[in-house]
């Protein structure tokens, strides 16, 4: 069996705006680089993780590297893990998109398994590549703790996997920048141990 800590990655400017994220590569902010230590402090003095992996984005780099540090390990990168492509809608507002791709930014709020983004991925896209890439990392690391650092749509299709849900309860899951989830891989099937832990996070105070 192998132990998934699924980590979002600390906040970045974007998150506080609300803007389509995705692929675009943001730093951690003032708040998302104290979320950053917070979380490497709760993981490496209770979790004992044996390896981190992350996406190739640096707000996941940046968090995942405290995390390391705090641990004595280092950060794989491994592609799976990378946000959804949202293409045309990279960088826009809610009400941006709503204006510019009005069919699109309806069918994600209402049934995103249906959206299909101009010139970028469908959900579906990314839950093949996440899941292929949680089964990997599973056969490399039996019987292990590892920390997986990732995007918040990559957090909740995993999330739907473990506990066999298509993608159009996308929705019911809203885990934090730097908060845990607990996954367990094995054989036999998939455990949600726990969901959306961000204790560690009550010892710091946002930076305003």
């Amino acid at each position: 069996m192998t132990t998934f800590l699924l980590v979002r990655h600390g906040q970045t400017a974007w998150n506080r705006e609300e803007r389509f994220r995705g692929q675009t590569d943001l730093p951690l902010d003032d708040w998302g680089l104290q979320q950053a230590d917070l979380v490497g402090q709760r993981i490496a003095s209770q979790l004992e993780p044996a390896a981190i992996y992350a996406s190739s984005l640096q707000r996941t780099l940046q968090t995942a590297a405290v995390i390391a540090r705090a641990c004595g390990l280092h950060t794989t990168i491994h592609d799976g893990l990378l946000d959804i492509d949202y293409g045309a809608f990279a960088g826009l507002t809610p009400e941006e998109a709503a204006r510019d791709y009005p069919d699109v930014a309806r069918a994600w709020r209402r049934a995103p398994h249906m959206a299909l983004f101009p010139d970028g991925e469908s959900l579906a896209d990314v839950r093949d590549r996440a899941e292929a890439a949680l089964e990997e990392i599973a056969a490399n690391h039996p019987d292990q703790t590892v920390v997986l650092v990732t995007h918040v749509v990559v957090c909740r299709l995993l999330l739907c996997a473990v506990l066999g849900l298509d993608n159009d309860h996308f929705w019911q899951f809203d885990p934090a920048t730097a908060s845990i989830s607990v996954l367990r891989i094995s054989g036999e099937g998939s455990v949600l141990v726990s969901l959306n832990d961000t204790c560690h996070l009550a010892a710091g105070v946002p930076s305003t």
